[in-house]
């Protein structure tokens, strides 16, 4: 069995969900622009798609990582 206050978060944090959640938005954006034939919608969304994680970085520096000071766990 595990130790859950041990657990760094797996991803359970506001940086990783910004992160996720901004590729998401990229991925489908893409894809219905690949759709509809709109190419420079389809480069909007590939640029987004390098910021998601860029973001998440950076959000994971300035604290809201999963062990970072502004993040706190919560009880399952």
């Amino acid at each position: 069995m595990s130790n859950h206050t041990d657990d760094p978060g797996h991803g359970h944090s506001p940086a990783a969900w910004t992160a996720v959640i901004i590729m998401l938005v990229a991925i489908s954006l893409g894809t219905v622009a690949l759709f509809i034939d709109v190419w420079a919608l389809f480069w909007v969304a590939v640029g987004l798609l390098v910021v998601g994680p860029l973001v998440g970085w950076i959000m994971t520096k300035a604290g809201y990582g999963a062990n970072g000071p502004k993040y706190t766990t919560k009880a399952h």
